[in-house]
């Protein structure tokens, strides 16, 4: 089997293997480890980084390096917002079509200009973060818990970038997008 092929069906099998978890469960004590934890326990932000980095490494110029920074950014101010809050329902639809929304850029290959590519993720993020904010449990420290979830989403945009690295092709690449996409519709379904 082709190197490309194999990390690519690694990257297939590593986005699916959480997907019965949602990522906002509720078992977070207060510290940067569970903080660092909470983005790897669900698919709806797993696939959001991954999706996001990919995108990212697919872009030119310094769209690849403004993306993952707006995300991390906004998500931040988000969740400062939702550190005291309830999250709104329409949160949870956000999340759930930033996933939807970013597997469709990745499977019809959509180049956008850094502005609105930068704008559409800032949406996405500040969904992200409101959510991290307003599940994170009332005894948190702010700084350690945000910067576990920060870190982890660095993490996790960068494997995503280093997989668009590999250059998988547009084949593999579309079928990847498709089942990102499928996935957020079917979060959306039980959003």
């Amino acid at each position: 089997m082709h190197k490309n092929l194999k990390t690519a069906a690694a990257a297939v099998v590593l986005a699916a293997f959480p997907f019965a978890a949602s990522a906002h469960p509720g078992l977070h004590a207060a510290g940067f480890e569970d903080g660092f934890i909470h983005p790897f326990t669900g698919a709806d932000h797993l696939l959001a980084m991954i999706a996001t980095g990919y995108w990212a490494g697919q872009l030119s110029g310094r769209a690849r390096f403004v993306i993952p920074a707006v995300f991390v950014g906004l998500m931040m101010v988000g969740a400062a917002l939702g550190f005291h809050s309830e999250a709104p329902g329409f949160i949870e639809y956000g999340i759930a079509a930033s996933v939807a929304a970013l597997g469709l850029l990745l499977a019809f290959d959509v180049k956008m200009p850094p502005v609105p590519a930068a704008g559409l993720v800032g949406l996405f993020a500040f969904c992200h973060g409101f959510a991290h904010g307003a599940e994170a449990p009332a005894t948190a420290t702010q700084a350690l818990f945000f910067g576990g979830f920060v870190l982890a989403s660095l993490i996790l945009q960068g494997a995503g970038f280093g997989l668009s690295l590999l250059r998988p092709g547009k084949i593999l690449s579309r079928i990847a997008g498709a089942f990102i996409t499928l996935s957020g519709a079917w979060m959306l379904g039980n959003a």
